[in-house]
């Protein structure tokens, strides 16, 4: 071991058909951060954290909205939904009391990546956590009853999203930016779909893709490694490792230029967006500089210009996602229709000026340390850091320290950052979509 690097630990990108590393590891604050992977292709992950009483667990899978073929679009997220439905030895209001009744906490969410389902409780529980996750994760009942009920749940759930504006805009937004691909699809599916979903269609994303290749179980907190991994290997042994779900294809040519979408609402809703960089990307970490710059809190270009100069808008916010294999950079403005067309030109203006001069010397020195400290604030949940752990074993990427990452962040140059706001940034490539009355 040299630096606290096991000689085994995985390199960020391989090759998926390559077999992972049964083991590695990595220090961080003086605790040791271990991956193993089991038998049956289950990946197992813990970050100890000094001083805590209670654990943050979690089972990912490699399934998402972007896993899924165009006809099921919303299986992966109703899956999420149903398998909270009951197990042949607990039903539905068992699942969620056996965690609650212990003060502790139990979600899950969908992305277009993957589905994860989490559990924070205190550190003498994580045992029956681990059971919970198990049995619903691998052997949920799906029941074509309670499909029927759940459908309408969902069903509620995308007319929600239809009713809030600036959460609609930007479904409509990734799938006229990302025309036939995956990332794309809204991760709820649409009426159609949801209406048409059958418990064939589930059971068999199941069957297929919640199998040990596809399974990423962490824990962060008060835990032992070894005694963890035991856990898992109790709790999951049932489990086949069955085939890893396949890799997505990148994106085509993205859509440039400016689209409208003509709805009855109060304010005109703008998102403008450019295409970046996938997640394992050089260029991540100058691109997070320049999305700060620009529109990241108070004190931020846009913040300052459109709303406390100009006054045209209460929400005003850059924005950026980094896939495995693509990413997006943008900005979101709500403003009345009136100062709509301001609104526009002005963040146009703005994203012209980065895109040639980069960021003035105090400006990236301000920046620099705004992402450092906010990096370091947002790991400092049990939760958050767990996120993060499985995040690297769900891309395959190396587990990099906060340390290295802030190495990463102090050797930007200004001349770095200004090399990548010409690369990505210039108002042309950017493709613009405004909901709203008129044009």
């Amino acid at each position: 071991m040299t630096d606290g690097v096991d000689s085994t630990r995985r390199i960020g990108g391989r090759d998926p058909r390559i077999a992972p590393p049964s083991t590695f590891s990595v220090v961080e604050d003086g605790a040791e951060i271990r991956t193993d992977v089991l038998d049956n292709g289950i990946t197992v992950s813990t970050q100890p954290v000094p001083g805590a009483r209670s654990v943050s667990c979690g089972v990912w899978v490699r399934q998402g909205a972007a896993n899924e073929p165009i006809e099921a679009a919303g299986a992966s997220h109703m899956l999420e939904h149903m398998v909270f439905k009951g197990t042949p030895t607990r039903a539905a209001r068992d699942i969620a009391l056996e965690i609650e009744s212990l003060g502790g906490s139990l979600d899950a969410f969908t992305t277009r990546e993957y589905t994860a389902f989490r559990a924070r409780v205190l550190d003498r529980h994580l045992g029956t956590a681990l059971d919970v996750l198990s049995d619903l994760t691998t052997r949920p009942l799906l029941r074509d009853a309670d499909l029927k009920l759940e459908r309408e749940v969902i069903l509620e759930e995308i007319a929600t999203v239809e009713d809030t504006p600036d959460d609609v805009v930007f479904d409509l937004h990734a799938e006229r930016f990302w025309p036939g691909h995956p990332y794309g699809r809204p991760i709820l599916g649409d009426q159609e779909t949801v209406a048409s979903m059958s418990g064939d269609t589930l059971r068999e994303i199941h069957a297929s893709r919640y199998t040990g290749a596809n399974f990423i179980v962490a824990a962060v907190g008060n835990v032992e490694h070894q005694a963890f991994l035991e856990v898992v290997r109790e709790r999951f042994s049932h489990v086949d490792e069955g085939e890893r779900a396949p890799e997505i294809a990148p994106p085509g040519e993205v859509v440039r230029g400016w689209d409208h979408i003509d709805r009855d609402t109060a304010q005109m809703h703008l998102v403008f967006a450019a295409p970046t960089v996938p997640h394992r990307h050089p260029d991540r970490y100058p691109l997070l500089l320049l999305s700060q710059a620009l529109g990241g809190g108070m004190s931020s270009r846009l913040f300052q210009r459109v709303r406390e100069e100009l006054g045209l808008a209460y929400a005003i916010y850059a924005f950026h996602s980094f896939y495995a294999e693509a990413g997006v950079a943008g900005v979101y403005v709500g403003t009345r229709p009136a100062s709509a067309h301001l609104a526009r030109d002005t963040v146009f203006e703005e994203l012209g000026k980065m895109a040639a001069d980069g960021l003035e010397q105090v400006e990236f020195a301000q920046v620099k340390e705004q992402v450092r400290g906010q990096l370091v604030l947002a790991l400092e949940s049990t939760a958050a850091k767990l996120h993060r752990l499985a995040g690297y074993a769900l891309r395959d990427e190396d587990l990099r320290t906060v340390d290295e990452i802030l190495t990463e962040i102090d050797a930007i140059t200004p001349e770095r950052v200004a090399e990548v706001a010409r690369e990505y940034l210039a108002p042309e490539r950017h493709y613009l979509l405004t909901m709203g009355p008129g044009r």
